[in-house]
């Protein structure tokens, strides 16, 4: 294992570009822990947390459901149209995942038992990850490509992917943001192929 395992790799990229079966076929070959910012959002929220004692405060008790947990649709409605609410809100969850992801980070450097270290999040690049990050991936799909994925696995309408697309970076923002652009329009295998070339000096596992 190299001295400076695990590196630190970042996932962007757009709704629809395929990330999460890129991460998949990561996870299966090579020697890593990933996460997902989304799941860490929810995990730092827990009941417990200072994440979810400064959002009970800021958004009431009433936020929180029979058992503790915030109440993600709750939170939603308390927010919706309000992007002074919604900046407090996310002051206070970014923060906690940014916290939770280095200090799983420092461990996984401390017991080097993996040689990668990735984090998916389509707001990578807002969040500040280009800093902390040892390389910075963009997995690219075409406009038309992302759109029929959404519509046949989400069942998406065209407004709603509309809406989606308009409050995401541009691929021009993307690509000057990445180190690595994973080109996902065609078959996964070609996709896999050029993962496996980006990564032929670390471990590979069957």
């Amino acid at each position: 294992m190299k001295p400076n395992s695990p590196r630190f790799i970042g996932i962007t990229g757009g709704v629809g570009a395929g990330k999460s079966e890129i991460l998949k076929y990561i996870r299966q070959h090579y020697k890593c822990e990933i996460y997902l910012a989304d799941q860490v959002a929810h995990e730092v929220k827990r009941p417990g947390t200072a994440c979810c004692r400064k959002l009970t405060e800021l958004l009431g008790e009433d936020i929180q459901a029979p058992d503790g947990q915030i109440d993600s649709r709750r939170m939603a409605e308390r927010i919706f149209s309000d992007g002074v609410l919604l900046e407090k809100v996310n002051g206070i969850i970014h923060p906690a995942v940014r916290e939770y992801l280095l200090e799983r980070l420092e461990r996984a450097r401390r017991e080097r038992s993996v040689e990668l270290f990735f984090v998916e999040a389509a707001l990578l690049i807002e969040c500040g990850y280009r800093a902390l990050a040892d390389e910075m991936w963009y997995v690219y799909a075409d406009e038309e490509t992302r759109r029929r994925r959404l519509a046949r696995s989400r069942g998406y309408s065209k407004e709603r992917i509309d809406g989606i697309m308009s409050k995401q970076l541009t691929e021009e923002q993307f690509r000057i943001n990445c180190d690595f652009v994973i080109d996902n329009s065609g078959a996964l295998t070609e996709s896999y192929a050029q993962i496996d070339r980006k990564l032929e000096a670390f471990t590979w596992q069957e």
